[in-house]
């Protein structure tokens, strides 16, 4: 699987599935720390191992994860692994889906909750961390076509962001939540 893979969904019961807030925590912590077991995610989630083994099959079914076998140690060892890097969906895909509009109301839910994360736990980063966080807004009339020219160049800014490998340049690195959000709108 190459990080930077994108996949795109068209498919109701996979955007269903990769939309469950649990299931999008998981698939988060896959494309962030990489493979791993129930065990592990159920510890770093604080859910119940049977409960992560249940939305990883779901997660399965739709093709969203895959089983690394060559990472267990013994039969009884399962090993997952997101199998793209990126996954893209539009609402306009899913005209008059109540899941499209569930997922992209879950979606604005999550990332406003991580916003709300980083307020509340902001003091408890050092100083250099807490300065180098930001957030933007502008506004700028666009036609269809620049739009989606500016979808393309921040997408690819932040696609070879993640898909790097990560320096081994003695700076320290955490998790950076990146999201960006672009819709016609009045002010």
């Amino acid at each position: 699987m190459s990080d930077s893979a994108r996949r795109e969904i068209r498919d109701s019961k996979v955007l269903a599935a990769m939309s469950h807030p649990l299931r999008r925590r998981l698939l988060d912590v896959l494309r962030l720390d990489g493979p791993s077991t129930v065990s592990a995610l159920s510890a770093r989630t604080g859910q119940a191992v049977g409960s992560i083994s249940h939305h990883l099959k779901v997660l399965a079914a739709g093709e969203l994860i895959e089983e690394v076998p060559e990472l267990a140690r013994d039969r009884r060892e399962r090993w997952w692994r997101t199998t793209s890097g990126r996954v893209d969906w539009s609402p306009a895909d899913f005209p008059d889906d109540p899941v499209a509009e569930a997922a992209e109301s879950l979606v604005l839910e999550r990332q406003a909750a991580l916003a709300r994360q980083w307020f509340a736990e902001r003091d408890s980063y050092p100083e250099p961390w807490r300065r180098a966080a930001f957030s933007s807004d502008h506004w700028a009339w666009l036609s269809v076509a620049e739009l989606a020219e500016l979808e393309e160049k921040i997408l690819a800014l932040l696609t070879e962001l993640a898909a790097r490998e990560i320096p081994d340049d003695g700076e320290e690195r955490r998790s950076v939540f990146l999201t960006v959000r672009a819709v016609p709108a009045r002010p």
